[in-house]
């Protein structure tokens, strides 16, 4: 017979205050998480937070982007959710998943036992803090997905905050042994004293699931027809994050691709800060040849970031911003097998620039403006309002799942490359091509984004104030100026967002707004966003924006003395004159 285990309650003296999500979860320096009892507070807070028939009984995932203290939280995990009475939980090989893996493997699982609305997987924990740094004394996040496969909305993660405030036990499995999880294969746990269940942990291969996914919904025979081209050549970085198995798998093992920078996963990210971005993607911009010129730069280049749900898409020379990827990808839509048929409508974030609603307009589509974070778009996509969304801080997703993919995002370049260079005798029609011929059709936002990462949120406060006491400043200065403090109203359940972040419109459409990040692990980030719309677009990026940089910096007094910043940490524009 086999010998049991038995359930263990700690107790809890004091709950942490802190432990409220952010736009993306939990997120906190790895010394944080590695008090006493923090880690487990916040994961019984989730199983207190939920009704218990929602997940007694029930399946779980559990799995995250490889940074450091993933592999030491999964065992925890695992002992707080078999003691909370889940019967099963899946993991990825090496306690790897990417963030939008998670999602799909969660709908997989309910599809494939009863439909959608099952609940056979009621969620699952994805351990990521996505793009910022990791390692010892860096970053480590957790946030909880529902039975769709999308972040929890906000009643939800403010349910689990308002436990963690005031938890009093949790409960642990006695003489548990870590299971081994670099091997695939289903461990059935000792009985549990008590339990009407046999619980087991099912360790999958990470990544065979989601690339039989993608092979569903685009046309990989047409892509390799597209990168066997000889003048084709592509370079892909996946900065030492998730990214790095399903890009050897799709891009190297299917389409024979040798340029994969980066794609080992790495527990501190090789020390770099995992964020597909112009800054801290150095290495491929310049290999690119994005800002001097490098005639043997790859034609195509892309990026993922930690937990690769962001992209970045470059081509020779040429960076694409977010906004216009995701404007592209709607316009060229009917490009990609399983969009073919046509959409319903396509969303954006309110920071987004409006490149999308020219295109959503063109089309006759539905548009929906969004507050930043991705479980905002998780009721448009399941009421069937929207199949494509994205966000400019580097997020493109669809219906498919319901987390924003960097690895979809760049397969779906690649689909319209392929659609447009399927006759070989004709010359290359290259990712430069695609978006000058974009901007010709539907004009050009010129956009640029400005971080201030790691002020003191007292500093963080008082620009804040300052903003605020600045809207009738700035409607009396000509006529059809409009500022606002941004509130969602969602269209299909009715919730109400607030202080989504701070609008300061021109008669014109022209626009700066200042947001608070939620993604960060400590201090603030305030970023702000500029843009201006034209249908001319060959302006000069830095002479369309000047006037709108100089008054969002000189309303928001960014460049005081007192909070010591002269500059921002990161610019992200165009680089494209």
């Amino acid at each position: 017979m086999q010998p049991s285990i038995q359930t263990k309650t700690v107790q809890v003296s004091t709950p942490y205050k802190d432990q409220k999500p952010g736009t993306s979860g939990l997120r906190k320096k790895v010394k944080v998480f590695q008090q006493p009892h923090y880690l487990e507070n916040f994961v019984q807070s989730i199983f207190n937070s939920l009704p218990k028939a929602e997940y007694q009984g029930k399946t779980l995932v559990v799995s995250g982007d490889g940074r450091f203290y993933n592999d030491v939280a999964t065992q925890t995990i695992i002992q707080i959710a078999v003691s909370n009475g889940v019967k099963e939980i899946v993991v990825g090989q090496h306690c790897l998943l990417s963030t939008p893996a998670v999602s799909a493997l969660i709908r997989k699982l309910n599809e494939d036992n009863g439909g959608l609305d099952s609940g056979y997987c009621f969620g699952g924990i994805v351990l990521s803090a996505s793009h910022n740094p990791g390692g010892p004394n860096e970053d480590f996040g957790i946030k909880f997905n529902g039975k769709n496969g999308g972040p929890a909305l906000e009643n939800v993660t403010e349910e689990i905050f308002a436990q963690s405030l005031k938890i009093t036990e949790y409960t642990l499995l006695e003489g548990y042994q870590p299971v081994d999880t670099s091997t695939v294969g289903e461990t059935i746990l000792p009985r549990v004293e008590g339990s009407l269940y046999e619980h087991s942990v099912n360790v999958i291969d990470n990544s065979e699931f989601y690339v039989e996914l993608m092979k569903k919904l685009f046309d990989f025979g047409k892509i390799k027809k597209l990168i066997n081209r000889k003048d084709f050549s592509m370079c892909f970085d996946g900065m030492h994050g998730v990214a790095g198995p399903y890009a050897h798998k799709i891009f190297g093992d299917i389409f024979g691709v040798e340029d994969l920078m980066r794609c080992n996963v790495l527990p501190d990210f090789g020390g770099g800060h995992p964020d597909p971005n112009l800054t801290y993607a150095a290495d491929l911009v310049a290999k690119m040849g994005v800002d001097k010129p490098n005639p043997n730069a790859p034609i195509f280049g892309a990026a993922c970031d930690g937990d690769a749900d962001r992209n970045m898409i470059l081509g020779r020379g040429f960076f694409v911003t977010p906004s216009d990827s995701v404007a592209i990808i709607v316009a060229n839509h009917k490009d990609i097998p399983y969009l073919a048929g046509g959409i319903s409508g396509a969303a954006r974030s309110m920071p987004t620039s409006g490149a999308l609603d020219k295109v959503t307009a063109k089309l006759g589509i539905g548009n929906y403006e969004t507050p930043t974070g991705w479980k905002f778009f998780g009721n448009l996509l399941d009421s069937e309002k929207i199949h494509i969304c994205g966000e400019e801080s580097f997020g493109t997703g669809s219906s498919h799942v319901r987390e924003k993919d960097g690895v979809w995002a760049v397969l779906c370049w690649l689909q319209i490359l392929a659609a447009r260079n399927e006759d070989p005798s004709k010359a290359l029609v290259t990712v430069e091509d695609i978006v000058r011929e974009h901007w010709q059709a539907y004009g050009r936002n010129y956009y640029r984004r400005y971080d201030y990462e790691g002020l003191e949120t007292e500093a963080a406060d008082k620009v804040f104030a300052q903003i605020e006491s600045q809207f009738g400043v700035f409607e009396a200065e000509s006529e059809g100026n409009s500022s606002t403090n941004f509130t969602y109203n969602d269209p299909v359940d009715g919730s109400v967002s607030k202080n989504q972040g701070y609008i300061f419109k021109y008669k014109d459409g022209s626009r700066f707004v200042f947001r608070k990040s939620g993604t960060g692990s400590s201090g603030a980030t305030i970023r702000v966003y500029l843009e201006k719309y034209s249908e001319d677009p060959k302006l000069d990026v830095n002479q369309a924006l000047k006037e709108i940089s100089d008054r969002a910096l000189s309303l928001s007094q960014l460049h005081r003395v007192d909070l010591g910043r002269k500059a921002p940490t990161v610019i992200t524009d165009e680089r494209a004159g």
